[in-house]
């Protein structure tokens, strides 16, 4: 095969007009949360205009779960979540990480009951993996940066 007739795999279907992807990639920003910028939200202090919701099991949360989220297993959500939340605040959804979907299917149900929602990317993993304060039955800890997430010798990427 010639390269003239070789098709850039990247190139293969053409990308969107700058306004498709600006409209696509707004969207995005509206349903998902890094962990760096929930992380910084919650250093600030005080009232980060939005609630953390760990959506995983008892016995995971007790593994380790970010300091101030809520603990509503997706299971329990369509009972609980009156409860335990103000349909006024914005949840952020997290489960285990990139691997599971179950921030989005909190979220989803969540989504369903009313509420303002957006799922936190990379989930718990990432947030132990950036280096950033988390609570077990033991206490607080904080693991060293994965110098493959984050940044190790600066406050943020940058991005």
């Amino acid at each position: 095969m010639s390269s003239a007739t070789t098709v850039n795999p990247v190139l293969r279907v053409a990308p969107a007009s700058p306004a498709e992807a600006a409209a696509h990639f707004r969207a995005g920003l509206a349903f998902h949360a890094d962990v760096s910028d929930v992380a910084a939200a919650l250093a600030v202090g005080g009232d980060p205009g939005f609630v953390v919701l760990d959506s995983r099991s008892t016995a995971s949360w007790e593994q380790g779960h970010v300091p101030g989220a809520v603990h509503l297993p997706t299971a329990l959500i369509a009972e609980q979540a009156e409860g335990l939340l103000d349909k006024s605040v914005p949840v952020v959804t997290y489960c285990w990480g990139p691997g599971c979907n179950g921030a989005a299917r909190a979220a989803l149900a969540l989504a369903q009951l009313g509420y303002q929602v957006k799922e936190m990317l990379g989930g718990f993993e990432y947030w132990v993996r950036e280096g950033f304060e988390f609570e077990t039955w033991e206490g607080r800890e904080r693991g060293a940066v994965d110098a493959l997430t984050a940044p190790v010798d600066a406050g943020d990427c940058g991005c």
